[in-house]
């Protein structure tokens, strides 16, 4: 193994703030398990990897889906032997309709994709770090600032993102014993193909649509890898990353 020889598993890497936490990750000498539902685009990312990093592990996964999350943590060990960090990062928001009009099964997709994900991923990394030798690691949950206060008609994301901070609690308290560390970072405004949108126009809580400013992706991905390069006796429990000036503090 060249590079650090730690193990990061990312979900949701096959763009957007997966993609950019993955490759500076694999810059940074991790090798990186790279999971997600679309393999080609998981495959572009590991096709950016840096000479000198750290190897790419390609496993197309449902983070929804028991089954094939205990097949991707699986094929990580039967790979590299270990698991250092996880980020939870697979996530999906839903048309931004009224609460009322929002069909059960929408919700249901995103409470298995946001939360159930994120539990089931938790749980076999946990699995993992509690038996290795060294034992221990550290898992960063993707909150979002919807984990704080929500955007208009967004009450299946803005829900499990608040869950995602009781998730997020929890693994800190029990994973205490283990040395395992959790983090949640809460990002507000990447300039990715999900959060860049909102450059052109988004709803704003007093019925008018305006352009909120947003920064580079590539900030996010540094505070992954300060929060990963941390020892297991330190710990960002919460941290927020976002536009300075987007309408999120005071009354927008």
């Amino acid at each position: 193994m060249t590079g650090t020889g730690k193990v990061a598993l990312v979900t949701g890497a096959g763009s957007g703030i997966g993609r950019a936490s993955a490759l500076a990750l694999q810059r940074n000498g991790y090798h990186v398990v790279l999971a997600g539902r679309r393999k080609e685009e998981l495959e572009n990312t590991a096709s950016m990897a840096k000479e000198g990093g750290g190897r790419m592990l390609v496993v197309p996964t449902d983070v929804s889906d028991a089954n094939s999350v205990k097949a991707l943590f699986a094929k990580t060990v039967e790979t590299f032997g270990r698991l250092d960090v996880l980020f939870n990062n697979a996530g999906m928001g839903a048309p931004a309709v009224p609460m009322e009009d929002l069909p059960l099964e929408t919700w249901q997709k995103v409470v298995d994709v946001n939360l159930t994900g994120s539990f089931l991923c938790a749980q076999e990394a946990i699995r993992i770090m509690k038996s290795q030798t060294p034992k221990g690691g550290r898992i960063i949950n993707n909150g979002s600032i919807s984990a704080h206060a929500p955007r208009p008609n967004s009450v299946a994301y803005t829900a499990t993102k608040h869950a995602i901070t009781g998730l997020t609690k929890s693994i800190s308290l029990d994973g205490r014993a283990h040395d395992i560390a959790c983090s949640q970072i809460d990002i507000g405004n990447a300039d990715t193909p999900m959060g860049g949108r909102m450059k052109f126009g988004v709803p704003q809580a007093n019925g008018t649509v305006a352009p909120e400013p947003v920064m580079d992706v590539e900030h996010v991905a540094d505070a992954i890898v300060f929060i990963a390069n941390l020892p297991l006796d330190a710990n960002v429990q919460f941290m927020t990353i976002m536009a300075t000036k987007m309408p999120f503090v005071g009354r927008g």
